[in-house]
């Protein structure tokens, strides 16, 4: 945000799509927040969406689809200022409208330099948990990071997730097979009545043709 390299001219050979955002929103049952605590996710679209599955797993996020993202419009939701961390060098950001670093359009002389967090937001377990998810779950080669059992690992976020899209396919198949087995013993069911209508009970002619077969051996001897 805030550079040439970002904006709807370069969506077309962006290689991850183009910038989409989505609202991280939970509820009190899970955190002690309000209403007005929201924060807002920026990045690609293909980076985005699988992103979104962590967000939903760890930090109890409400699903949203994230939409388009025009960070040059001046109505846009999020602005440059807004912005509280920047991931997987700048092409991933975590904003809210409720933050304001007045040092965000200073010279560059001034770029490590920003307006620190309110308190409410800066120990706040809400933001603390998307923070941690983003920076591990999206992160590129560089220090190792320090776990804690608090936070999730970023291989327990993508196993995480890996395992939530396996359960989905397999309720989904599971639901084509109990389909399959319906109509396969509907269909079994019809053709033996169809069969009963046309040749009779199988039973009855079972018990005919042993008598028949009695009957016969009777006559062989006189």
């Amino acid at each position: 945000m805030g550079g040439d390299e970002y904006g709807p001219k370069y969506d077309t050979i962006r290689p991850g799509g183009f910038i989409v955002y989505a609202p991280l929103r939970t509820t009190i049952e899970h955190f002690n927040v309000t209403d007005e605590e929201v924060y807002y996710a920026i990045g690609d679209r293909e980076s985005l969406l699988p992103l979104m599955v962590s967000f939903v797993t760890w930090c109890h996020v409400t699903p949203v689809w994230p939409s388009r993202f025009d960070p040059s419009s001046p109505n846009a939701t999020i602005k440059l200022e807004n912005v509280i961390q920047y991931f997987r060098a700048s092409s991933l950001a975590l904003a809210s409208p409720a933050y304001n670093n007045t040092f965000a359009r200073a010279s560059i002389s001034d770029a490590n330099v920003s307006t620190l967090l309110p308190e409410s937001m800066e120990y706040s377990p809400f933001r603390r948990c998307v923070d941690d998810v983003a920076e591990k779950a999206s992160a590129i080669v560089g220090e190792p990071l320090i776990h804690s059992s608090a936070h999730p690992s970023r291989d327990g976020i993508l196993i995480g997730s890996f395992l939530i899209l396996v359960g989905v396919g397999l309720l989904i198949g599971g639901g084509f097979l109990l389909v399959a087995c319906e109509v396969g013993e509907t269909v079994f069911h019809y053709r033996f009545q169809l069969q009963k209508r046309l040749y009779g009970d199988p039973c009855i002619r079972s018990k005919v043709a042993a008598e028949r077969r009695t009957e016969i051996r009777y006559e062989d001897y006189p």
